[in-house]
């Protein structure tokens, strides 16, 4: 509830209504019987007769819009003329800067604001009014019985000399002042709230003043206190025995005085002209300096302004007018600061002066922010049509106005104005968004524009103001729809007028048509990458699959009707024209991957199958455009490395040139992407050939410009340039084992699992590409051969040379393979320059392979003399070096390719050539040890022994157990065994005489039981070769003893010899014999390579008696017999 001081009262709601369509309201009534009011309307009706009947329309418009101005103009005159209060920005302005500012918004001439000002200073002046809306306190004081208070305020506005006569006439100090202040119809009360400490009134009184400077705003909160029964009372004591104190300090007041709670005082002049604040309660003395608060709503209005200034027009519609005049200055302003950049959008800030002077209208008008936002929204939705507005700003206004719905009601005309701009705002932003390709291009600045306004339009379907004021069904997502596709239908009719052929040539219309499908394509681009996230997230429209399917039907439309011009007609230019638009189609066509919605099949789908007749012509083209370029890129080659240094580019130039020919043709069947697999298959199988042919056709002219160069060229050259062409070669190859990945055969296979089976896949397209390799490789392999030519002569020069015979006393064995390996590293070290790597280890393994064979002739071809031991040593010495500069610490040729079957056998030979006769006898008595240990069975019998070593007294230990399943010797089918024990090699036991058992005569399986001790050092035990050899024999009287078989045993198997943990000492405990059981075997004859080995060595006496006794046993060996 408001209350005016004339006694009429208004409750909120009709605080939204403009001034001039309250009704009953004392203002109007005023107003109207005023004499100025009778004069303006007088004059508006003179002038109004004084117009000419046949007045041009234009002019009678400006006209009208000049006087309209013009009342603005006076209307804010009149507002700075007569404000209130400081402005509520922080910036103070000056009446001049105000007028000054007007004056350039309204673009008034100098005299004519003179005029105007003069005018409005002769106007009557409003009643100045002070709007006090009363919300709520909070912790106020208790003053009842019960802790609480039933409280209630009273507001006035007091001058300085009232206030000071008050207090003059007052015969003692009071509490109270508004009460003795003034009269009581200058007293305003609120409702009294009862027992509450934290009351709320929310009511509003308007208050009236003549002169801010000389009043003052008074407010007194105080405690309603009734007359009460002695029952009542004496049951308050009952209850509240605590209120005892505040019933006696009660009985002492006045009966029925209020009790004080505080006041609040606030001078005029240092208020706002809009106040909302939280005000502390002043106390009248330091009893209970705390009071609570009390929360205050303050405006400064105007009443009875004067009706001539704006022709009866309401606060409202002048509101509207002035904030679009603003505006409009303001964007003027800044498009003419901004012109070098461009057009900015207005943001939705004003100047600090327009603002001063909307918020001063606004509240000596009263106009709710409610209106005020409405009067926004109207103001900025008619400047967006120009696009000088930030949509940004629209949606803040929205907003406002949703949240204003929701709190107060609006009157009906205003209703209808928000109606309609609301319904008219969506119509002009459905037809911004049929044409947003051309108002919001896909920049970085538009298309956050485009999404703003889409939120708006969808904002603006959400608010309850357009549902309640809107009753037709408006569904958004179906008219933006609606929308995409009737701007993307006209967009390309206009893009088809744009690009329609000017002749009937053929040539020229399939161009047109290209260039309107790249338009197209550009189109579908933009739609999928930019505008799509913009429309789904603000609208849920999938603009995309709605532009797609729309010009998928109309693009295909053309193309059909284009291309059946072209049947029978096709040529080489005219197949040309037709690939870019192939590509065009079909990159539109792949982004089909992207619709959302896939309802039936698309026009474009079988496109393709329009440009079966200019395929051949295409595949014709490529091939013959690369041909040429190889050409040319040879004819130019100087058969020089590309590039020297840390990383050299060993291969010449139209190497690289050929790769970069051949990849068009890879990237075309990437870009066919021929739907039809068969027809892929057997395109697939074209471009192989093609690039075989290339290939072919590239190692032809090469050879023949290596010819060309090297007529008069030295031999270094000539095979620098070998070397080139070697590796050039050699990248080819590498392109074509790429070949099917780049083509991508096993993504064919795929698709033409169903049709081609793998027989026919496998051998038709690999056929061609592993011919050409093989070609390649012979080439490459003949030109390594012609520079491996000499170097083969050369190192099996060096060979023959380091070996001979009659050099070997003259040179150490270093010296003399000195020449060989300075030869090969420099050799092999410009090769690895000048060839990449696979060519250079192709050049290496027959360089080995021919350096192995060569030394296995050398070394094959010396005789078996006393000289071949150091000759053999030398040549051993020689293979490790060529070892070692083959392999080039692994960065040449890897040890498996080394040691091949070749180097194994000349290894072994020379290993065995170059060992002494003791290392040839202890490697032949390990030999012996191994048999034993892999052979199996007991065809000549066993032997059985306890065998052990005692390190404390250096005693071997071996005891003869038995023999068993021995072979008979004799005429009477038995044997008289004895068994021979013997330490070899005899170099290493030279002092140690062999054992031997007693005879056992006629037995098979003799018991013989018998133990024999080797005096012996660990270290002799465990040298190599070292073992024991045990003998059988059959015991002949007249003859030389049969021989049974003989067995193995190396030494380092007895306990004892091997390593083990001792104590303290060192000493080690005697260890257990071991039970040995050894078959016995016969050797086979002359099946020894190291016996032949020994043999050959006649000088030394030692290998020719070991020798010697090994051709005895072989003699008397059954092996041979058998």
């Amino acid at each position: 509830m408001m209350t005016s001081q004339d006694g009429f009262s208004r409750t909120e709601d009709d605080l939204l209504q403009p001034p001039d369509q309250t009704r009953g309201s004392t203002w109007n009534r005023q107003r109207q019987s005023s004499p100025a009011c009778k004069l303006g309307m007088t004059r508006k009706e003179k002038d109004t007769r004084d117009f000419k009947e046949n007045e041009n329309p234009e002019e009678k418009e400006k006209r009208h819009k000049e006087q309209e101005l013009k009342s603005l103009y006076k209307e804010l005159l009149y507002t700075i003329t007569h404000k209130l209060g400081k402005p509520a920005s922080a910036e103070v302005f000056t009446d001049n800067q105000l007028h000054q500012y007007i004056r350039e918004a309204f673009s008034m001439a100098v005299d004519e604001h003179q005029h105007l000002t003069e005018r409005v200073q002769n106007t009557k002046p409003p009643v100045y009014c002070l709007m006090a809306t009363v919300k709520e306190a909070k912790g106020i004081l208790g003053k009842d019985v019960s802790g609480f208070s039933d409280p209630y305020c009273l507001l006035t506005i007091l001058e300085d000399e009232k206030e000071s006569r008050t207090r003059q006439s007052r015969p003692k100090p009071r509490k109270a002042v508004v009460k003795d202040a003034v009269s009581d119809e200058k007293v305003y009360t609120t409702d009294t709230k009862k027992q509450t400490l934290n009351p709320i009134w929310n009511q509003t009184f308007v208050l009236e003043f003549e002169d801010t400077a000389v009043a003052s705003f008074h407010i007194e909160m105080w405690d309603k206190d009734e007359e009460l029964s002695l029952a009542q009372k004496l049951e308050e004591i009952r209850t509240n025995f605590h209120g005892l104190r505040r019933m006696i300090k009660d009985a002492k007041k006045e009966k029925g005085q209020d009790d004080y709670l505080g006041s609040i005082v606030l001078r005029l002049e240092d208020l706002h002209c809009t106040e909302d604040n939280w005000y502390v309660l002043e106390p009248r003395t330091e009893t209970y300096p705390d009071r609570g608060q009390c929360h205050l709503q303050l405006k400064f209005i105007h009443k009875e302004r004067d009706g001539t200034l704006s022709a009866g027009r309401s606060a409202y519609v002048n509101y509207c007018g002035i904030l679009l005049q603003f505006v409009q200055s303001h964007i003027s302003k800044q498009q003419v600061i901004h012109l070098p950049q461009g057009s900015v959008p207005w943001k939705g800030e004003l100047c600090g002066e327009g603002q001063t002077l909307l918020d001063l209208y606004a509240t000596q008008c009263n106009l709710s922010p409610f209106l005020q936002d409405l009067a926004k929204w109207m103001a900025y939705s008619k400047l967006y049509q120009s696009l000088e507005v930030d949509s940004s700003v629209l949606l803040q206004q929205l907003t406002s106005i949703e949240y204003h719905w929701h709190q107060q009601d609006l009157p009906y005309q205003q209703k209808q104005e928000l109606g309609e701009s609301l319904h008219g705002f969506l119509q002009y932003g459905l037809c911004l968004v049929a044409k947003y390709r051309d108002i919001f291009p896909p920049t970085q600045d538009a298309t956050p524009r485009l999404h703003r306004l889409l939120r708006i339009l969808s904002q603006v379907c959400k608010t309850q103001a357009f549902q309640k004021l809107n009753a037709a069904q408006f569904d958004l997502h179906d008219e933006v729809n609606k929308a995409v596709h009737s701007g993307t239908q006209e967009w390309f009719a206009i893009k088809k007028g744009l690009y329609q052929p000017m002749t009937k040539d053929l040539t020229e219309t399939v161009s047109a048509l290209s260039r309107l499908v790249g338009e197209v394509q550009q189109d579908i681009k933009h739609n999928k990458d930019i505008w799509n996230r913009v429309f789904v997230s603000a609208v849920q429209v999938d603009v995309f699959t709605v532009v797609y399917q729309k010009l998928d039907f109309l693009l295909a439309g053309e193309v059909r009707d284009t291309l059946s011009l072209l049947e029978g007609e096709m040529e080489q230019n005219l197949a040309n024209s037709l690939f870019p638009l192939y590509l065009s189609l079909q990159v539109i066509h792949k982004d089909k991957a992207f619709l959302q919605k896939r309802g039936k099949l698309l026009e474009l789908t079988n496109f393709h199958e329009g440009f079966r007749e200019a395929l051949p012509y295409w595949l014709n083209k490529a091939f013959s455009t690369t041909q040429d370029r190889v050409e040319r890129a040879v004819q130019v080659d100087q058969l020089q490395p590309l590039q020297s240094g840390p990383v050299p580019i060993k291969h010449s130039s139209s190497a690289v040139d050929l790769v970069t020919c051949v990849q068009p043709i890879c990237q075309l069947w990437e870009q066919l992407s021929w739907p039809d697999p068969e027809e892929a298959f057997m395109l697939m199988v074209k471009l192989t050939v093609d690039v075989c042919k290339i290939v072919m056709n590239y190692c032809r002219i090469l050879k023949e410009r290596v010819r060309e160069l090297s007529e008069n060229s030295d031999p270094g050259r000539a095979v620098n340039m070998l070397c080139v062409v070697v590796n050039d070669l050699e990248h080819l190859r590498s392109v074509l084992i790429r070949l099917p990945q780049q083509l991508n055969w096993a993504g064919l296979r795929e698709r033409t699992l169903h049709v081609i089976g793998d027989p026919q896949f496998h051998s038709v397209l690999p056929s061609q590409l592993l011919h050409a390799q093989g070609v390649l490789n012979k080439e490459i392999r003949s030109a390594l051969e012609t520079v491996g030519r000499k170097l083969n002569s050369d190192i099996a020069m060096y060979v023959r040379s380091m070996s001979t015979r009659c050099r070997i006393p003259s040179k150490s064995t270093e010296e003399a393979v000195v020449p060989l390996i300075k030869y090969l590293e420099r050799e092999l070290q410009y090769m690895n320059e000048n060839l990449v790597q696979e060519n250079f280890n192709s050049l290496l393994t027959p360089l080995w392979t021919n350096s192995i064979r060569t030394l296995y002739q050398v070394a094959t071809q010396q005789k078996q003399e006393d000289g071949l031991m150091v000759f053999c040593q030398r040549l051993q010495f020689t293979l490790q070096c060529l070892e070692q500069c083959f392999h080039a610490e692994g960065n040449g040729l890897p040890l498996d390719t080394l040691h091949v079957d070749s180097y194994k056998i000349l290894k072994a030979h020379l290993t065995h050539n170059s060992l002494n006769c003791q290392q040839l006898i202890e490697k032949f008595l390990d030999r012996k040890v191994w048999e034993q240990k892999v052979y199996s069975g007991e065809k000549y019998g066993a032997v059985t022994l306890l065998a052990s070593y005692r390190r404390s007294d250096h005693r071997l230990r071996v005891e003869v157990l038995n023999a068993a399943n021995l072979q008979p010797m004799d005429s009477n089918g038995s044997s008289d065994p004895f068994v021979q024990l013997r330490l070899e090699p005899g170099h290493v036991f030279s002092e140690v005489e062999p054992r031997t058992t007693q005879i056992k005569n006629c037995d098979l399986n003799p018991l013989f039981d018998e133990a024999f001790e080797f005096l012996v050092s660990v270290e002799q035990c465990q040298a190599a070769g070292a073992c024991l050899v045990v003998t059988v024999l059959d015991y002949d009287t007249l003859t030389t003893d049969d021989f049974e078989g003989e067995a193995f045993l190396a030494l380092k198997a007895v306990p004892g010899v091997g390593g083990g943990s001792g104590d303290r000492e060192g000493h080690q405990p005697d260890p257990s014999p071991a039970q040995i059981r050894l078959p016995l075997m016969h050797p086979k004859p002359n099946d020894d390579s190291i016996l032949k080995l020994l043999e050959s060595r006649r000088g030394e006496r030692e290998a020719q008696l070991f020798v010697k006794k090994r051709r005895q046993r072989e003699r008397q060996s059954q092996e041979g017999k058998q």
